[in-house]
């Protein structure tokens, strides 16, 4: 097989494949002294074609024996890394082989340059006691922690039995604690800790964490997860609303499928603001803010458990089903919950914004602002940003506002019926779409969706047409930002806290992005006086905080690059790190090359690279 095509393979495994995963068991001890992984690993594959081959995706694993029926077999790990995608592990079918479904048991364990997995140490959790691992496999990071067909195209149904001296969470239901073994020179003595996930499910929700956790109940069948000493305020966080957000979202789509749905709030280097790992979502800490302002991240992550979880994209370049799904989901249950219909403009307005920033990173020619990009050959990681989800969300949208949207609520019923537990393609999106309004068309309705410009909206970069919103929760924002703007020209303007009284997290975040975005940043003493006045700084919410500190650097605070560069190196989550890092290079970039030495341990892998990428950009720039 050639570079190009291990390439596509391992892009995104072709449906006409030979062999396909149905059930995976993953026998693991985790070993935090030598910082890896080590086991058994069996998939169970059915037959499609006679091929007398079976190639699995791997990266960065060692491979000590395969063994099909309790017997050897021949197997190749490739020398040579196709990248992004790793090392592909061909194994052979013992001789005269005609069994429909076969069971491969591969003996594997992780090395230092698995990239799913971040090991931290005391040091680097709260209370500074215990060691801890969480991972994260979205886009293709499983196959560094296993062999498997790392595509969302496969899904397979899975058993974890997981040893390890620290509580375990995995992306299953505990079915038991049991086996004590006793340590040896020294070290700790360790349970397996088992779960069953019965929901076939992709490669890239495999999950699993273990360290110092601890639980307590949010709701009739939530609990969250997180360090002893978080545990009240994550509790407090999270139960007023979570149940509510499931049980609207049961009705716009239909029950929940996964029994139990649970939050992990993980240590902060997590990259991310929530990945939707099946029954239980992991979060970053910076949700904890104390007002309950972050919460409508969990609307978002729990709408995954049935538009990315339960349907899924059949592979990256279709990403947006997933993401544009997902956030119009999440927009339909805010107005619910919080019984007015602005937050559902106002959520679209931030959205925009975010749209608009990605656009920006990328120029509004380039590939990856397009809802489905080629990704023939390219990292999916690099790709991902606000596109698949802002520009997904819009061409729902705007199905919605051309049908209705009492028209569509039967639809996405519908929709999520028809792929449940599968995985689909855009084509299959459309299709759907247009013999779902055939068949039950009252006059009219066939013929307005057969207006959509597909290749406008799916093909095409840049920009899609921005939607008329209310407006009023944003222009409050916007005014505010004017009088800082035009303070000193006479205005007369003189800012006091109760500038903020009525404003949500939300606007706050207009607010300050507003001014980021302004052609003439303000002067550094009026940012000054703005700390002062508002004491941003002092702020529990991450969000609030990283986007005072990137105007602070926009307008060449000095006074605050030293607080900046300490948040870049206490929060891992990669929406603030890279627009922190992006800021500190214009400005003092010795500063931000001191502050990744200093603190590049604590950061993910895939947060580490991405700063790393930055760094090297700089250099090169003669900057």
């Amino acid at each position: 097989m050639n570079s190009e095509a291990k390439a596509r393979r391992a892009t995104k495994l072709r449906r006409h494949d030979a062999w396909r995963t149905t059930y995976t068991y993953a026998n693991f001890d985790i070993d935090f002294e030598k910082k890896r992984f080590h086991g058994t690993v069996t998939l169970t594959l059915r037959k499609l074609d006679e091929q007398k081959q079976v190639v699995l995706d791997t990266s960065y694993l060692s491979i000590s024996s395969v063994r099909i029926a309790d017997k050897d077999v021949k197997w190749d790990l490739a020398t040579e890394r196709t990248e992004p995608y790793g090392s592909a592990l061909t194994v052979s079918l013992p001789e005269g082989s005609t069994a429909n479904d076969i069971a491969i048991e591969i003996a594997v364990a992780t090395t230092k340059d698995c990239t799913a997995l971040q090991w931290m140490t005391p040091a680097q959790t709260s209370n500074k006691k215990h060691t801890y691992i969480f991972s994260q496999c979205q886009a293709i990071h499983a196959r560094s922690l296993l062999p498997c067909q790392d595509t969302p195209d496969v899904k397979s149904t899975y058993t974890f039995n997981l040893r390890s001296p620290l509580p375990v969470l995995a992306s299953g239901l505990p079915t038991k604690v049991s086996e004590f073994r006793a340590g040896k020179d020294g070290q700790p003595g360790t349970l397996l800790y088992s779960f069953q996930q019965d929901v076939p499910m992709p490669s890239y929700l495999f999950a699993l964490a273990s360290g110092d956790i601890a639980s307590a109940a949010i709701g009739p069948r939530l609990t969250v997860y997180t360090g002893p000493e978080e545990l009240k305020d994550c509790q407090w966080e999270f139960e007023d609303d979570t149940e509510k957000y499931i049980q609207i979202s049961e009705k716009l789509v239909y029950p929940y499928e996964w029994t139990t749905y649970n939050v992990l709030v993980l240590p902060p280097s997590f990259p991310y603001g929530g990945m939707e790992n099946p029954q239980t979502t992991y979060t970053t800490p910076t949700l904890i803010s104390g007002d309950r302002q972050k919460v409508d991240v969990i609307a978002h992550e729990l709408s995954y458990s049935w538009s990315g979880n339960l349907v899924s994209c059949a592979s990256w370049e279709h990403f947006w089903l997933n993401e544009g799904w997902t956030t119009y989901l999440e927009r339909r249950i805010q107005p619910a919950v919080h019984k007015d219909d602005q937050y559902w403009d106002f959520s679209a307005l931030l959205g925009w914004k975010a749209l608009s920033d990605s656009i920006a990173q990328f120029r509004e020619d380039h590939e990856f602002t397009k809802l489905m990009p080629n990704l023939e050959g390219k990292d999916p990681d690099n790709a991902f940003s606000s596109v698949a989800y802002e520009k997904g969300f819009l061409l729902l949208y705007y199905l919605e506002k051309l049908v209705g949207q009492d028209k569509l609520e039967p639809f996405i019923k519908h929709y999520f019926t028809t792929f449940k537990f599968k995985s689909v393609e855009t084509s299959e999106f459309k299709t759907c779409l247009y013999e779902f309004f055939e068949k039950n068309d009252e006059p009219g309705y066939l013929k307005l969706v057969s207006k959509v410009q597909w290749h406008k909206w799916l093909s095409e970069p840049g920009f899609p047409q921005k939607p008329d919103s209310d407006t009023s929760l944003a222009d409050v924002c916007y005014d505010l930002a004017k009088k800082w703007q035009s303070k000193g020209d006479k205005s007369g303007f003189k800012p006091a806290k109760s500038d903020l009284s009525s404003f949500s997290g939300q606007q706050i975040y207009v607010f300050l992005e507003a001014l980021q975005d302004s052609s003439t940043p303000l002067p550094a003493k009026s940012v000054e006086l703005m700390g002062s006045t508002y004491a941003f700084e002092k702020s529990k919410n991450v969000e609030i905080v990283s986007r005072f500190y990137v105007l602070a650097l926009r307008s060449r605070a000095e006074k605050y690059y030293d607080d900046a560069a300490l948040l870049a190196g206490s929060v891992g989550r990669m929406k603030f790190v890279r627009p922190l890092y992006r800021e500190l290079l214009k400005v003092k970039p010795e500063l931000a090359k001191q502050t990744f030495e200093r603190h590049k341990d604590f950061y993910h892998p895939i947060c580490r690279g991405m700063i790393e990428k930055m760094l090297v950009k700089e250099k090169g720039s003669g900057a």
